[in-house]
């Protein structure tokens, strides 16, 4: 990456060095297509008094000279902020943005409607990279023995095949609670996007076709381990593995860490029984697991669908809707919530809502079988989740509190209800985006997601939330708004960087992740949403933060947020699974048709 770096050095400064230049520019470095809002944050110890060039990068021809209008905004870190509107520009092309006088630049970025590729499918790269069980990018296997049973009717210790799923983030950890939103997430952005996903993939990740599309050999991995943690219609498994798995980075099937019967053997398996949980004095409070059935149930009503449909598979079809019918009663019989599980550790995924997740499973389960009670059940339960549930009308929300970070039930629903309850469902995402919208106005890069920890998943799931409203109601109004959330996770930030793993390929982008196989192995995995920026309280009460290089970020973190891409920071500095796959809509909807 440095290499090709050094050939554009005659026509950019690097952004994040402040000793070359006392202007820095902002932009979305990945691109802009045609007709997007596409405006440049530029800031500066002074106030700014220039105009900025747009400069093809091919021909060095000026393609139009644009003012910069200074912000009345906070000034984060004592900067003053101006922003510089190119947005008449469609004409397709590579680009830079040159100040007049300071000569300052930005990045090479594109404009056109290819300017973000196929980029949903470097996300399934990292998604594949997370595997337990067999994982293709390091072709070995891990964790055989997952796990042991713990709350079950079962005796305690009780073996349970749970292999397969994903691991969590860099730990190695899985969750119902987001393996259940990463799958049915995949599966309604295959359908709302069928013609979008390449098939390079077997179902084991390796690298040949098998003619079925890469999204949903990613998602039927998802599938088959829920169909595990589901054995039987009563019972429901939530969670493998604790916090004992923090023992340091380690390579997946060489895991030190001992959960009774040694180093790399079995692990706890956690039972829903929609009560608290917890092995030592840290204990959940859990009151149902209609989250986990509910969201579980959609998922398999989504691929009950999918494979009978476009996949001819009836067999498998058959065996997800036998699953989603039963998963959906069980959350009717224990509606509440389930929440993870630690062990000697006090941080846990807090969720605390689960009616949008009943919601969603009733929707899709009426679109597969027709039940008029399914119909019924669905509009129940969207009053119940209904815009007090969500993070888009709060300041703040403990870690994981309003899980999943959109309520993707409503825009299911929203197509087979009257007009009147249409209105209903659009005005609940409304309501959000009017929100978020105020808190953006405050602040110089118009962002309008409060940061707490695993910000960057609310700023995807505000863009995607944008996009369904758009969708629902055909209002387009919010398209700037949606424009600087989306821009903000590749470089249109304080710090410059994108925040996802390789994209763009001669960007700037998280290098230092906390993960094992960067730590251990030095590989750069593309496709990985970091958890992003936090308020700076935040991160200075978290436990066990230690930076383990210079922050080459120091001059451009403030008062209000940091992001460090170090290895030390986990925090702000690691890749998610559900992070990622929440992610996959936002991308698919910007990416070439």
């Amino acid at each position: 990456m440095f290499k090709l770096l050094l050939l554009f050095a005659v026509f950019w400064t690097d952004p994040n060095n402040p000793e070359n230049t006392a202007v820095h520019i902002r932009i979305n470095q990945l691109g802009y297509l045609t007709e997007d809002s596409k405006i440049a944050v530029v800031f500066s110890d002074k106030p700014i008094r220039e105009s900025f060039q747009l400069l093809d990068h091919n021909t060095g021809e000026v393609i139009g000279e644009f003012k910069s209008q200074r912000l009345k905004k906070d000034n984060w870190g004592g900067f003053e902020y101006s922003e510089v509107d190119f947005s008449q520009v469609q004409k397709s092309g590579s680009y830079y943005l040159k100040g007049k006088r300071s000569e300052a630049t930005s990045t090479i970025f594109r404009i056109g409607d290819d300017a973000y590729g196929n980029h949903q499918e470097t996300l399934l790269e990292f998604m594949r990279q997370q595997r337990c069980g067999y994982n293709p990018t390091l072709d070995m296997v891990c964790h055989e023995k997952d796990g042991r049973s713990f709350f079950g009717p079962m005796p305690d210790s009780t073996f349970v095949d749970l292999s397969g799923g994903w691991h969590d983030a860099g730990d190695q950890l899985k969750y119902l609670i987001t393996s259940s939103y990463a799958t049915a997430h995949m599966l309604m952005t295959y359908e709302m996007y069928p013609d979008r996903f390449e098939d390079k993939v077997n179902a084991l990740g390796q690298p040949w076709p098998n003619g079925i599309p890469d999204i949903l050999d990613e998602a039927k991995w998802g599938l088959d381990w829920i169909h595990k943690m589901h054995p039987a219609p009563d019972q429901l498994f939530h969670q493998v593995a604790d916090d004992r798995d923090h023992r340091g980075f380690k390579i997946p099937n060489q895991d030190n860490s001992d959960y009774g019967w040694g180093e790399n053997q079995y692990r706890a398996a956690y039972f829903a029984t929609g009560k608290p949980q917890g092995l030592r004095q840290y204990q959940s409070e859990a009151t149902g697991v209609a989250n986990l059935a509910g969201r579980s149930a959609a998922a398999m009503a989504l691929a009950a669908r999918i494979w009978e449909k476009d996949l001819n598979d009836p067999l498998f079809a058959a065996k997800c809707k036998k699953a989603a019918i039963s998963l959906y009663n069980l959350g009717r019989e224990k509606e509440g919530f389930q929440q993870g599980n630690s062990y000697g550790a006090p941080y846990r995924y807090n969720e605390e809502t689960w009616a949008d997740d009943m919601e969603w499973a009733a929707a899709e389960l009426y679109k597969l079988t027709g039940e008029n009670d399914y119909l019924d059940q669905a509009k129940k339960y969207a009053l119940m989740s209904n815009t007090e549930d969500s993070w888009t009308v709060r300041d703040s929300a403990a870690h994981y509190q309003l899980y999943p970070f959109i309520n993707m039930g409503h825009y299911s629903l929203h197509e087979i209800v009257d007009e009147d309850f249409k209105k209903v469902l659009e005005g609940y995402y409304l309501d959000g985006i009017k929100y978020t919208l105020q808190r953006a106005e405050k602040n110089p890069f118009h962002i309008g997601v409060p940061f707490i920890w695993c910000s960057n998943n609310l700023l995807t799931s505000l863009v995607t939330q944008v996009i369904l409203y758009e969708k629902m109601s055909g209002d387009k109004s919010f398209s700037p708004f949606l424009s600087a959330q989306r821009d903000w996770l590749f470089g249109r930030n304080p710090w410059g960087t994108s925040m996802f793993t390789g994209i763009p390929e001669n960007g700037e982008y998280p290098i230092e992740v906390h993960t094992s196989l960067f730590v251990l192995l030095g590989l750069e995995v593309p496709g990985g949403l970091v958890d992003g920026p936090v308020y700076t309280s935040i991160y200075n009460n978290l436990i066990g933060l230690t930076l383990l290089k210079e922050d080459k970020f120091a001059a451009f973190q403030n008062e209000h947020v940091v992001y460090h891409d170090d290895v030390g920071d986990y925090s702000t500095n690691e890749p998610t699974m559900d992070g990622t796959a929440g992610a996959i809509l936002m991308m698919t909807h910007f990416s070439k048709k």
